[in-house]
């Protein structure tokens, strides 16, 4: 009989963290969850006190891990600069004694302005922006550690969204949480497309890729598809159609108020570097994904954008 395969999960208590964790879970993994609060407890995780800034916590959780899933990040968009690449380390130590893979969930913002409107998984990455740097940054010490034994999983995506996610631009952005949707606050350029991901579907896609890991290569990057928005409006409507409001206003999103505030609210500083993102279409494309999976998961527009706003109590 098999052993039990075990994954550590820095970032569960966060939305694609906690995502990945559930459904490592329903596969049958072991999964062990680092974190700095004391109020978690049982559940299907096995809870671990600790903090991913300390080698030493990352190290003790990670002990016969045979996957370690880095999605932890600074809290509160404040000290990136001095947390990130620190954290990265201490996941890379630990899953080099392990022999471990590392899974990175990845982002956009590694890609500037001057990126092809369609961008491969080799597209060459200029960001314009600190957090983009720092994040180009992660990737290219996994990509120096593979070529020593520490093998890596890369996973790109757009835009966030899903029912426990908290922290983003569907949550924060086009409606507010908690409340009745009565309009929905667009931040984009009708017209320009933009990439979203469902969590759900980005977490299914992951647990799968990790499961074959006689296929994949020591530094692996894949893109996933997910949900494409040719010209803004595709959200728009799949908002609409989960309240039942065919007349639900679209309004343009408040960015002179992020720019007023962006000097003192670091949050509103960090939107206001990422603007650009909105202003120019850039899709990620899939073909590695469907190479390995055949097809990548993916939830329909009207039922994805239903769960979330029920999730997140704006349905």
């Amino acid at each position: 009989m098999n052993e039990q395969r075990i994954a550590l999960v820095l970032g569960a208590t966060g939305g694609i963290g906690g995502e990945m964790a559930r459904h490592l879970v329903a596969q049958g993994w072991r999964v062990r969850a680092l974190t700095r609060r004391t109020d978690m407890e049982g559940g299907d995780f096995e809870w671990i006190k600790g903090d991913a800034t300390v080698a030493e916590d990352v190290a003790r959780a990670a002990k016969e891990a045979s996957l370690i899933v880095h999605a932890v990040n600074p809290p509160g968009y404040r000290d990136w600069d001095s947390l990130v690449m620190p954290m990265l380390e201490n996941t890379i130590a630990a899953a080099r004694r392990e022999n471990a893979r590392i899974l990175l969930p990845g982002t956009v913002y590694n890609y500037g302005p001057d990126t092809a409107a369609e961008v491969d998984e080799d597209a060459p990455q200029n960001p314009v922006t600190r957090k983009g740097a720092i994040r180009a940054g992660m990737e290219r010490r996994l990509r120096d550690v593979s070529r020593e034994g520490v093998r890596s999983l890369i996973v790109r995506a757009g835009d966030f969204f899903g029912p426990r996610a908290a922290n983003n631009w569907f949550s924060q952005g086009l409606v507010k949480p908690g409340k009745p949707v009565t309009a929905v606050s667009y931040p984009g350029t009708r017209g320009v497309g933009h990439q979203w991901a469902y969590l759900p579907d980005l977490a299914e896609a992951m647990t799968r890729l990790v499961s074959m890991e006689d296929r994949l290569r020591p530094f692996e990057r894949v893109h996933m598809g997910g949900h494409w928005d040719p010209d803004g409006s595709r959200m728009i409507d799949a908002i609409r159609a989960a309240t039942g409001r065919a007349d639900l206003p679209a309004r343009r999103f408040p960015w002179w108020l992020v720019d007023l505030a962006s000097p003192f609210v670091v949050t509103f500083r960090e939107m206001r570097e990422m603007r650009y993102l909105w202003r120019t279409p850039l899709r990620l494309t899939n073909d590695r994904m469907r190479e390995l999976l055949g097809e990548e998961p993916h939830t329909p527009w009207n039922e994805a954008v239903s769960a979330s706003l029920q999730g997140i109590g704006a349905g």
